[in-house]
């Protein structure tokens, strides 16, 4: 089983793998299938992390949204007809820098 830390440290990896991909821009996200493919592979990493990182860590983060990360995973894992490119684009670009930097601040926190 992997502790909350670990579950944290996979959040900043798909994270960065998303980063990777975001000079490409967003012309080219919705073009290509394959990009589509690994920003969602990743974001569902980042909810399926959230969901098993214990509620009682999540507390000490309350500027992460971490009910609404889960949710878009279950979309994102449940819903596939009905995924929203523009949705995923917003959230690579708008959403994952502040997510980022909330997590860097608990795994620092919990040292």
């Amino acid at each position: 089983m992997r502790t909350p830390k670990e579950r944290l440290q996979d959040i900043l990896e798909a994270i960065s793998a998303i980063e990777r991909y975001l000079d490409r821009g967003q012309s080219a996200f919705e073009q290509d299938e394959l990009l589509q493919g690994w920003f969602l592979r990743n974001l569902q990493i980042i909810g399926e992390a959230a969901r098993a990182v214990p509620e009682q860590v999540r507390a000490l983060a309350t500027d992460v949204p971490w009910i609404k990360i889960i949710g878009m995973r279950n979309i994102l894992v449940h819903s596939y007809f009905e995924i929203d490119t523009e949705i995923v684009w917003r959230a690579a670009t708008q959403d994952l820098p502040a997510l980022k930097s909330g997590v860097e601040r608990l795994l620092k926190e919990m040292e």
